[in-house]
């Protein structure tokens, strides 16, 4: 096979877990990675995507989010009520087969990974070969994220700096090629010559460094039609076109104009451009190399995206909520399920979730993303999911909300006065100067989260699985002073857990005693 014919609609490269009642014809195997087209088809006998990198996942969701628009013609607000139309595919229990076909075999040849001889390469551009050095590519390792390159951690991979470039497969190289357009960073990168000027940085990626919020059913088929984004009343298919239907590469010498749809915005946002190289040497299914510089030159589109938890900061500046490993997802929940959750940074619920509950009961939530700072430093991948949540979303079931919310809150107050009465029982211990003590309590602090938020997280899920979705019961079976204790006591043990060590000198024993008092929100008596 030569690189040429690697075409991503029939190739298997998409990682794929098919439900449990599906099989091959013939009682067959099924295959561990499929196409756009079989994915496509069979969407309702696959569980969900098996993409091991968190960034890549939310990548091919976009991707395929703009293909089910497409195929469903859910892509215009009209004609008739979207909503409704939409319920009737989820009726129809799978995609238009008819649709899928028609598109596909349409746009076949925009689907090659390498060059078809037309010019146009899957989500890339050739014209780098010409405008970029090809003595000074990017190289390989830079094209895989998990691969240790530039402040990337070692444990991303196993090949050192030192050691050969090894190509790549095709289908992984396709996965990374989707990570540099979402997720890649700003700063230096290959010089890219365009009408005599030259130039080496690229802006970050339109997603770099959030968190990426999905509704999630029990099939494929569920989690693409609940994430889709209902269209402005003004958008037209023919205007709102993805990378691989525009008529002409985009001219990087301008700033391209503000995307007039769900389509352009889900797949034609990146920062950056990419041509793979081929490995010629082996049978076509190898990536050698790969240039990668930005995109476009003039002011950059204003960040926006329907998936995301928007916040403000105190400077008025509106940002995407951070990836942070650290912070677990139940944390993050009533931001999805409300409205107008509370908070000083007023988050803003991710425009996906304002309708995805009407699809279907029992949608959970996947949140995916890249701890990673806004330029080269990658840190680690956050993959996590709630259970069952979005038929108590606000707008579907608008009692619980308050109650959601005033769980994590108790949660995180008590998580936060944990934090403050460590920090001040090591000071009283330690009588050591602020800068010094830091470290010490800063250990203690970090140990005592350690052992809190994983029971904070357990019993919040606990009272969340208590609530009741009929309307029955007026306190929807929120018990806020049960709670309170609940998450005082997990606190309490926490703290006398961290603090034991020092408690059998007397010292020790008053500086606990009397930093205990954080954990009940009481004011701070003054020193004399």
């Amino acid at each position: 096979m030569s690189a040429g014919m690697y075409n991503l609609i029939d190739e298997a490269w998409i990682p794929v877990t098919w439900s449990k009642t599906a099989s091959g014809p013939d009682g067959s195997e099924l295959p561990d990675r499929v196409g756009f087209r079989r994915l496509l088809l069979d969407s309702h006998l696959i569980e969900g995507l098996a993409v091991p990198e968190a960034p890549a996942h939310a990548a091919v969701l976009r991707v395929l989010y703009a293909l089910t628009l497409r195929v469903t013609r859910l892509d215009e607000a009209g004609p008739g009520d979207w909503g409704e139309r939409r319920l009737d595919v989820w009726d129809e229990g799978r995609l238009p087969k008819r649709a899928i076909t028609e598109y596909l075999d349409g746009l076949h040849d925009r689907f090659h990974l390498f060059d078809p001889g037309n010019g146009r390469p899957w989500m890339q551009d050739l014209r780098l070969r010409e405008q970029c050095d090809p003595a000074n590519t990017a190289g390989v390792d830079k094209l895989v994220v998990t691969r240790p390159s530039g402040n990337n951690h070692n444990w991303f991979g196993r090949l050192g700096m030192g050691a050969p470039h090894q190509p790549v497969s095709a289908a992984d190289a396709a996965l990374n090629l989707l990570v540099w357009h979402y997720w890649g960073p700003s700063g230096r990168c290959s010089s890219r010559k365009v009408d005599g000027a030259a130039d080496a940085h690229s802006s970050a990626g339109p997603l770099r460094t959030a968190l990426s919020y999905h509704p999630e059913g029990d099939t494929l088929f569920e989690t693409l039609l609940a994430g889709l984004v209902r269209p402005e009343t003004t958008v037209k298919r023919t205007e709102d076109l993805c990378p691989w239907e525009q008529p002409a590469l985009p001219d990087p010498g301008v700033a391209p104009r503000p995307h007039p749809g769900p389509c352009s915005r889900l797949t034609a946002r990146s920062q950056h451009a990419l041509l793979l190289v081929p490995d010629e040497s082996g049978n076509g299914g190898r990536v050698r190399d790969a240039f990668i510089t930005w995109a476009y030159r003039g002011e950059r589109l204003t960040r926006d995206d329907d998936y995301l938890v928007w916040q403000t900061s105190q400077q008025g500046n509106r940002y995407p909520r951070p990836a942070d490993s650290r912070r677990a997802l139940w944390r993050d929940v009533d931001a999805l399920l409300l409205k107008e959750p509370p908070g000083a940074s007023q988050p803003q619920q991710p425009k996906v979730f304002l309708e995805a509950h009407e699809v279907g009961e029992g949608l959970r939530v996947r949140a995916l993303g890249f701890d990673q700072d806004g330029q080269a430093k990658d840190n680690q991948f956050v993959d996590a999911a709630t259970p069952p949540v979005l038929d108590l979303a606000e707008r579907g079931n608008p009692a619980t909300a308050p109650a959601v919310a005033k769980a994590r809150q108790l949660g995180e107050m008590y998580g936060r006065r944990l934090d403050r009465a460590v920090k001040r029982a090591w000071g009283a211990y330690s009588r050591e100067p602020k800068a010094k003590g830091k470290t010490r309590a800063d250990a203690w602090a970090a140990e005592a989260a350690v052992r809190y938020w994983p029971g904070a997280e357990a019993e919040f899920w606990h009272r969340f699985g208590l609530l009741d979705r009929t309307g029955a019961r007026e306190d929807v079976g929120f018990d806020a002073g049960a709670a309170r204790k609940a998450f005082l006591r997990l606190a309490e043990e926490a703290y006398d857990a961290v603090t034991h060590t020092v408690t059998s000198t007397q010292r020790g024993a008053e500086a606990v005693f009397e930093a205990r008092i954080e954990l009940y929100g009481r004011p701070r008596k003054a020193r004399p």
